[in-house]
């Protein structure tokens, strides 16, 4: 394979890793992880409320892995408020598994910039004494696509299997209770998605830079044929 070509596969793949640490950081930083409607039970209880009448008793909640906003509604009008997960509404959670998330995302940005380092040493071809080339970079890539995807089902698990979202609807709630009409990811766990999917990506690249192609012969002039070749 040309060296030009490799380096052009090293680089994209640079991009890529950078792209990914961004992603994860971005999901990181924003609130945007889960979004859901939620009932007021107890206020619709109270005044029997049918059908038509349940639209005054529904709100709307969003949150991430340190914050979030709540707009409730109990017949009264709505309530708006924000939430942080630390250090207070954690402890009505799964804490360990809350802090594993964040801990598997902060390893896959790690390893994401590892993987921009080590792309950036095989470039411009500086001496290393470690883990480096094709093995490296796919090493890194591998560690960084791995972390991404156990902290995107940790997070499925929290929320399918630990009912995160209706613990954090109902923090705080002595006299209301309410419960989960209908919830979906939001575009920060998408980005975390995204940037698991951009490590598949990597290491198809590095797939292909390990293939050997044949080098382009230019054809040669045809030799001038004498008498003398014909005889001997």
């Amino acid at each position: 394979m040309p060296g030009c070509f490799k380096c052009t596969l090293f680089l994209f793949i640079a991009v890529l890793s950078f792209i990914s640490f961004i992603l994860i950081l971005i999901a990181l930083g924003t609130q945007k992880w889960m979004a859901a409607k939620i009932l007021c039970k107890t206020g619709a209880e109270l005044v029997n409320a049918t059908d038509p009448e349940l639209v005054k008793f529904m709100g709307e909640i969003y949150y991430g892995l340190f914050g979030g906003g709540k707009m409730r509604q109990c017949g009264l009008g709505g309530r708006h408020s924000r939430f942080t997960i630390f250090p207070h509404l954690v402890k009505t959670l799964n804490t360990a598994l809350h802090v594993v998330i964040i801990f598997f995302l902060c390893m896959a940005f790690s390893f994401a910039l590892t993987s921009l380092g080590f792309c950036i040493l095989n470039i411009i071809k500086v001496p290393y004494r470690a883990i480096k080339g094709p093995a490296g970079i796919a090493l890194w890539n591998l560690l960084a696509g791995v972390f991404a995807v156990l902290a995107v089902t940790s997070f499925m698990a929290a929320v399918q299997l630990h009912n995160l979202t209706e613990r954090i609807a109902n923090f705080q709630e002595n006299i209301f209770q309410f419960v989960i009409l209908d919830e979906q990811y939001e575009h920060s766990f998408w980005l975390s998605v995204a940037s698991a999917t951009v490590h598949g990506v990597n290491l198809l690249l590095v797939a292909i830079s390990v293939i050997h192609f044949p080098a382009l012969k230019t054809k040669t002039e045809e030799a001038n044929v004498t008498a003398e070749d014909i005889m001997y």
